[in-house]
């Protein structure tokens, strides 16, 4: 029979080395995990059946990001390439966004005009681009009330498909050269701000609504003034300021919606079916934009 001396000697050394074992390996675990590098790196995961993928922005010395801006490219192209041709990663530095940069299903996105090859085969794309936005809201700490996207062309049909779909998640979208199809139902579960920036003369997704067609097929829809106005009826806006901040350019503000949102509609005279380095402006309606 042991003595209790010995015992409790023997116990008490081994719990020590325990706890001293743990608390290391729990040390290195929070030193792994705020220790994401800045820089890009690609990500993905199982969806829906389908395997996903997306690159991540993080900017250099972030401690506390200032939101998570989700951007989406257009038909035809790709994460990366929308990465490339927005710069958004500079943004993203100035303000303190992590940035994502998802790839959609034959390049394009379940945008509900019913166009593309995802809309058709019942792709998720909502479900897709919210579990990314839980995963790196949580990853990065990020306030889930400054969660963002925007996007062109149809990246832009499916970033206003996400404020009306999801606007518990997306606090505010800014959209370029993109609208929403005619049938789609546009429901928001709160306000969401919003900024729309489309050109007159753009010529693929045209500025006065109607028939289109784009890469997956023929689809109608929402003439980018007339969506403008349903944002504002649906987040309870004034009636909009208009300015003219450069030549060609003008701007219709409804600031003081319902829950301190706004809704800005840009109006391009003569813009055609471009990105119009809309990468400042939407950084900074973001910035300002959150819950």
């Amino acid at each position: 029979m042991s003595r209790p001396g010995v015992v409790n000697v023997q116990v008490v050394g081994r719990t020590t080395v325990l706890m001293v074992l743990l608390l290391a390996f729990l040390s290195f675990s929070g030193a792994h995990a705020a220790a994401v590098p800045a820089g890009d790196f690609p990500d993905g995961m199982r969806f829906g059946g389908l395997q996903r993928t997306y690159l991540v922005h993080v900017p250099p010395g972030l401690e506390q990001p200032a939101g998570l801006v989700i951007n989406l490219h257009g038909a035809g192209m790709t994460g990366g390439a929308q990465a490339a041709m927005t710069n958004y990663n500079a943004v993203a530095d100035q303000h303190g966004f992590v940035v994502a940069y998802p790839e959609g299903i034959d390049l394009s996105w379940a945008d509900g005009r019913g166009a593309a090859v995802p809309d058709r085969q019942g792709v998720d794309d909502v479900g897709f681009l919210v579990a990314i936005a839980d995963r790196l809201t949580k990853d990065f700490g990020i306030d889930p009330g400054r969660v963002f996207a925007t996007g062109m062309s149809a990246g832009a049909f499916m970033a206003n498909r996400l404020a009306c779909s999801r606007a518990d998640v997306f606090s505010a979208v800014a959209t370029v050269a993109g609208t929403l199809g005619s049938a789609f139902p546009c429901n928001p579960s709160q306000p969401v701000s919003v900024l729309s920036i489309h050109g007159t003369a753009d010529n693929v997704v045209p500025f006065n609504g109607g028939p289109m067609v784009g890469r997956g097929g023929p689809s109608d829809i929402v003439s980018a003034p007339a969506l403008a106005q349903e944002w504002r009826e649906l987040d309870g806006c004034p009636a909009p300021v208009e300015d003219s901040p450069a030549p060609s350019i003008r701007r219709f503000t409804a600031a003081g919606c319902v829950g301190g949102t706004e809704v800005s509609f840009v109006q391009i005279d003569g813009g055609g079916h471009t990105w119009m380095d809309a990468s400042n402006a939407s950084g900074q309606f973001f910035a300002t934009h959150g819950r």
